[in-house]
């Protein structure tokens, strides 16, 4: 078994057996299981480029699962990036392919969706990665930039889940992971258009576990503490510069501070990698709603105001009276419904 600490928890996934990529034995309607009662999923991971993304692919791919890692332009501007992927796979027996998939495009993920589905017979589990950072004073962005932040952020993951979900009911189970942010419970100034976008995930996150859970699939949402990806390189910054210059030296100074910052927590980034694993292969109906996976001690806020979020829907839904109805609906549902769990 191996053990990761996540936010003063452990996670513990147990390890692959068998070689990674052979015949399965027999089919399961969670995946694929092999003599060893092993479970073998099929995922899609967007944003499999760079950052957590690549980690979590490969990590997947590693351990037997098939993955289907998206990108944008995987012939074009990715084109090293997805080569690279497959080049560290390659040898090992691993069963992981590279999809051109652009999250903003319903036709894109429709594409990609069926290719896999025809491929691999259908999808367990979909990891939603893929993300833009836009760092700056909120009054200095357009609204047009506002709405490409959300586009890929929020939207994106809605149009995959929307795609995805009728292929997991029919397979009688499925997990969704949403890759979050600490940013999503905390917004820090000049942070505030990505973190109103991981706020919205927390919230679709919220929703979506509560909806699809008579059907058998769990939706849970990964909330990582800063770590020296490329995000950070790879900021978007206003586009009113003359907003921006009101603010002076400032806006500077904080944002510089803030990378120096997440490089000096000294966090590995394979970490969140390895939660988003545990949670895949943590029993189904067992998995927490949400993840915290931070460094140096940046975990404490987030943590405190999850168990508050939990008490405070409880106390919300008795209050209004729903918590039993609520309940009683759920359960009637999943007793009328012939999935399982992935």
């Amino acid at each position: 078994m191996k053990e990761t600490s996540v936010a003063g928890e452990t996670i513990t996934f147990p390890e692959a057996t068998g070689e990674a990529g052979k015949e399965v034995a027999r089919p399961d309607r969670h995946g694929t299981m092999d003599g060893t009662g092993w479970h073998r999923r099929v995922v899609l991971v967007t944003g499999s480029n760079s950052g957590f993304g690549r980690l979590t692919a490969e990590t997947l791919a590693r351990r037997g699962h098939t993955v289907f890692a998206e990108m944008r332009e995987s012939a074009g501007r990715n084109a090293a990036a997805a080569e690279g992927l497959r080049e560290v796979v390659e040898g090992e027996g691993s069963n992981l392919r590279v999809v051109d998939l652009d999250v903003t495009l319903d036709e894109s993920v429709e594409r990609a969706m069926a290719e896999m589905v025809g491929e691999a017979g259908g999808v367990d589990v979909v990891v939603n990665n893929a993300g833009i950072f836009f760092v700056g004073p909120l009054e200095a962005f357009t609204a047009e930039q506002a709405r490409g932040q959300f586009d890929v952020n929020v939207f994106g993951a809605m149009r995959v889940n929307r795609v995805a979900l009728p292929h997991m009911r029919e397979r009688g189970g499925g997990l969704l992971v949403h890759i979050g942010s600490v940013l999503g419970r905390l917004a820090l100034p000049f942070f505030g258009l990505y973190a109103a976008s991981k706020f919205a995930l927390e919230g679709l996150t919220e929703a979506y576990r509560r909806e699809l859970r008579p059907f058998g699939i769990d939706a849970v949402i990964v909330e990582p503490g800063t770590y020296p990806t490329e995000m950070n390189s790879k900021r978007a910054e206003p586009a009113d510069g003359a907003r921006v210059a009101v603010y002076g030296e400032h806006l500077k100074a904080f944002v510089g501070r803030f990378v120096e910052a997440a490089v000096e927590a000294g966090g590995d980034p394979q970490v969140v990698a390895d939660a988003v694993v545990g949670l895949i292969e943590a029993p189904a109906g067992e998995r927490p709603l949400r993840t915290v996976v931070a460094p140096g001690g940046q975990d404490r806020g987030p943590v405190a105001l999850n168990r508050a979020a939990e008490g405070a829907v409880r106390d919300l839904l008795d209050a209004m009276g729903l918590a039993s109805d609520l309940e009683a609906r759920l359960a009637r549902m999943e007793a009328g419904s012939s999935g399982g769990r992935a």
